[in-house]
């Protein structure tokens, strides 16, 4: 057996309670004037933030959105610039950490990131920008944040509906992690447990949304999904997420979660081994058919019409998934991903 593995430089604190280790993590850094970042909706999280850091805090901005569309993130950057910061606070979901990620990807600031959704982008190098209805990503270790301060106090807030299809949207990492042609039986370990950590988690949450044991269990579970992520290259997947919300402007956990199941039918019978992995994390032996009931029974979208997507925009998705390669574990024709498209749009598994 032989592999590569390369462990990314990050900290994690992780339980509950660490928000009110923010000012020591600022201070360990060397940070003395941050930004603090959020959505307008998350604003009060960010205000307690930002009094948590005293004076290492030197303003907010909470104008974070979803895709970080480039306007957002030069307004950003402009505030990061005139605030003198010397680095980002993010505090929030994947739009907030993009947010702080773009700012780090023009100006080298460090970022300290509080995830409060499973969305995973804390644990990795990837970073993505959207322009003109269509959404730039790319990898620097420049964006990676310096620490990551994940504290499942901070979720128990977080709505059922979007705790389930952040909890999906982070399984759809570790999904394709086990197919990528960088895998290793490291990754392969991290994504098998993620998968199961969150799969038992996320019904427990639905039924009683302040159990701090699930939601530890399954903030644990969404670090290593993202952690495998951040190691690995992304496959068909991840490419027509970002699809979908760059150009269609669908929401981002939500399009995981509808289309995890029919990639997974796509792909895994060309990925024996994934395959096994998954039938053991999540006890079962038909993954694309156990994923796409287990969603619907969370009361997660099942089809991309019911997200907005309609039949006439499969020109254009065809067009821009073949426009450049990626590694995928079985080749992306246009028919076969007519054909995908098609069941996901219905939300019927073939």
């Amino acid at each position: 057996m032989t592999f590569t593995y390369e462990a990314l430089p990050m900290r994690v604190v992780f339980g509950p309670g660490s928000l009110r280790q923010l000012a020591e993590e600022a201070e360990r850094l060397g940070l003395r004037r941050l930004l603090v970042l959020s959505t307008p909706g998350q604003r009060a999280l960010a205000e307690r933030a930002a009094t948590l850091l005293g004076d290492a805090c030197v303003g907010l901005f909470t104008e974070a959105r979803m895709h970080v569309p480039v306007e957002v993130a030069e307004a950003a950057r402009a505030a990061a610039r005139e605030a003198r910061a010397d680095g980002c606070l993010a505090i929030g979901g994947g739009s907030t950490v993009g947010l702080g990620k773009a700012i780090a990807l023009t100006s080298g600031l460090p970022v300290i990131s509080v995830p409060t959704t499973y969305a995973g982008s804390e644990m990795t190098t990837v970073w993505g920008l959207t322009d003109d209805g269509r959404k730039r990503t790319g990898r620097d270790g420049a964006v990676l944040p310096r620490s990551v301060v994940y504290d499942p106090e901070l979720t128990v807030g977080l709505p059922v509906d979007v705790s389930v299809t952040s909890g999906f949207n982070a399984i759809a990492h570790a999904v394709e992690a086990l197919y990528a042609p960088d895998a290793s039986p490291i990754v392969s370990l991290m994504a098998e447990e993620g998968v199961r950590s969150l799969a038992v988690s996320l019904p427990v949450i639905a039924a009683d949304p302040g159990d701090m044991r699930a939601r530890t269990n399954a903030l644990r579970g969404a670090w290593l999904c993202g952690a495998c992520l951040g190691a690995t290259t992304m496959s068909l997947h991840h490419k027509l997420c970002h699809i979908l919300g760059g150009t269609f402007d669908l929401p981002h956990a939500a399009t995981h979660t509808v289309l995890l199941p029919y990639v997974a039918a796509f792909n895994l019978p060309a990925a024996p081994a994934a395959e096994q992995a998954l039938n053991r994390a999540l006890a079962t032996d038909d993954v694309p058919k156990h994923l796409a009931r287990a969603s619907a029974e969370l009361g997660a979208p099942r089809s991309l019409a019911e997200l907005g997507l309609t039949e006439r925009d499969f020109d254009e998705i065809t067009a821009q998934a073949q426009a450049q390669p990626y590694a995928n574990p079985r080749p992306v024709t246009e028919k076969a991903l007519r054909s995908l498209l098609t069941q996901a749009l219905k939300g019927t598994l073939a």
